[in-house]
């Protein structure tokens, strides 16, 4: 499969869930090329990930990170050129 460069925006809701998607992260640290964390007045943290994989690589990424309770997240991908 080739591979695709995409990124992902995670909304973090709940602090409790924060352990778990650091654990998910780390798992999938091959594939992330960049991080930016924002945290927000309101006590809500935004997470901007650069990625580059397969798309069932992000796909296992994303999926796993938005079965996560208090977390939000939504991916785009790039075409291939």
């Amino acid at each position: 499969m080739e591979k695709r460069v995409g990124s992902a925006i995670i909304m973090i809701q709940e602090r409790e869930s924060v352990q778990q998607l650091n654990e998910i992260l780390s798992k999938h640290s091959q594939i992330i090329f960049g991080r930016l964390g924002l945290p927000r007045s309101n006590g809500q943290s935004i997470i901007s990930l650069v990625l580059e994989g397969t798309t069932d690589e992000i796909g296992s990424l994303t999926g796993q990170l938005g079965r996560l309770s208090g977390i939000q997240v939504k991916s785009v991908l790039l075409k291939n050129m």
